[in-house]
């Protein structure tokens, strides 16, 4: 953490005056005044060796505090004691050129892009992509219901792997250990299904424009089941530990506060807004995928601050679980059905059987491609180098991700390949109430509040 001080003498933690013959600890001018390097030590043993300079006013560059985010966001916030007067957001890039890259790779290459923006919602990413494609293709009501029960099932264990992680790290960011652990905890049992389910942990591909990749593999329906089961066993242990909790209270409520007409204002979606008590859920608001046709209520709460968003997180698990549940009595009924669209000048191969070794295409797939007819493997062979043409035109299909509205706006000039492809990510937009939330508050409550907007630093680089 670096301090600034308008001031004419460099000065350490503990008093010490730095000289300047000390390479590695010199003082620096900026153009703030003298910068004050310090490393770990209570607030008010830096207060002390400031001295009388330390009434005036102080300006902290908080963060980097995690490898993800160097360069990505950077918290200046001006301080007056502990509290803090002035909040400014610094957003940088990781410098992935996933959009750019995507112009570059056929309609179909671009999923395994795009699944690596927001990394803990992968298939929010991929969903809202394929969905434009598929306006754009025109083929929107040919997706099979098999493919879109599939899409809710996943979106829908990615939500609650997100919402994990989300509650994990904001708890373990205040000292709450024990939710940290118990979070990645159950995490991992999502991400064991989506290794069972797609192939991979993370980065997935899976939801491919006119369906999904494959058909569940066999046992996968008793393996979702028994985690909708121990779900709805451990999630109260949040409840248990967080709810009520007078500590875990005591640092969430109150902070963090942005109402109704702020949230507005900012653009700001997903919990952050529904955290005012305005139901505004993408699911409900303009269903996709079939989500008119699954029960499920939209959670809000009416504190507008971060506890509510906490509770927001925790009771829209349990809606996911919901879901869920009546995806797999859906899947069961249709064993066999099509997972991918019928046209064969836009399907992938989605009946895919894998490989002994677990790397690559089984025999008797390979066997099947080539033993159809010269023809077919002529044209499964372009389907997969060349790609599919989609008409001249744009779309933007925003679904609701666990941040909130998640949209790509794809463009075709009529080609092979996205003429352009730009995503709205919530992360980006909500990060704006950094300021609003933070100003007048403590400084440990701008970690709070920072938490309870949940950004992921791979969807704010744009």
């Amino acid at each position: 953490m670096s301090t600034t001080q308008d001031s004419t003498t460099s000065t350490g933690a503990a008093g010490s005056t730095r000289g300047a013959d000390d390479l590695y600890a010199a003082g620096a001018e900026t153009t703030e005044g003298r910068v004050f390097t310090v490393t770990g030590q209570d607030w008010d043993t830096i207060s002390e060796g400031l001295g009388e300079e330390a009434e005036e006013r102080v300006v902290v560059n908080m963060g980097p505090q995690h490898p993800s985010t160097h360069g990505v966001l950077r918290l200046i916030l001006e301080l007056e004691g502990e509290q803090v007067t002035e909040a400014r957001c610094g957003i940088g890039y990781l410098h992935t050129g996933i959009e750019k890259n995507m112009e570059y790779r056929t309609w179909v290459q671009g999923v395994t892009f795009c699944t690596r923006m927001d990394y803990l919602s992968p298939l929010h990413n991929e969903a809202t992509y394929c969905l434009g494609v598929e306006r754009l293709l025109g083929i929107e009501d040919d997706v099979p219901e098999k493919a879109d029960v599939l899409r809710v099932l996943m979106l829908e264990l990615n939500r609650i792997s997100s919402h994990l992680v989300a509650i994990a790290t904001g708890g373990m960011e205040i000292g709450a250990l024990t939710v940290m652990t118990i979070g990645f905890r159950e995490r991992e049992l999502v991400l064991d299904l989506f290794e069972l389910i797609t192939g991979l942990r993370m980065n997935h591909a899976y939801i491919r424009p006119g369906g999904v990749a494959q058909d569940l593999p066999p046992g996968a329906l008793d393996e979702i089941r028994d985690f909708v089961a121990l779900m709805r066993k451990r999630l109260p242990e949040y409840a248990a530990l967080c709810n009520a909790n007078p500590i875990f209270k005591a640092r969430l409520e109150g902070v963090g506060h942005l109402d109704l007409e702020g949230c507005l204002a900012l653009g700001l979606t997903g919990p952050v807004l529904r955290s005012t008590g305005y139901p505004w859920d993408l699911r409900k608001t303009s269903p996709y995928c079939g989500y008119e046709t699954y029960d499920f209520e939209v959670q809000t709460w009416d504190t507008a601050d971060a506890y509510g968003r906490f509770r927001i997180r925790l009771a829209e698990m349990h809606e996911s679980l919901k879901i869920v549940e009546q995806c797999a009595d859906r899947l069961a009924g249709l064993e066999g059905a099509p997972v991918m669209v019928g046209d064969k000048k836009v399907a992938w191969p989605s009946q895919l059987a894998i490989g002994s070794d677990g790397m690559g295409n089984s025999l008797d797939h390979i066997r099947h491609i080539m033993g159809e007819s010269m023809e077919a493997l002529i044209h499964h062979f372009k389907l997969v180098t060349e790609g599919f043409k989609v008409p001249a035109g744009q779309a933007y299909v925003p679904i609701e991700s666990p941040r909130g509205e998640l949209g790509a706006h794809v463009v075709s000039d009529g080609g092979t390949r996205p003429f352009r492809a730009h995503f709205r990510d919530p992360s980006f937009a909500n990060l704006q109430a950094t300021s609003v939330m933070s100003e007048g508050g403590q400084v440990a409550d701008v970690i709070v509040a920072i938490a309870s907007i949940d950004p992921v630093m791979g969807g704010v680089d744009r």
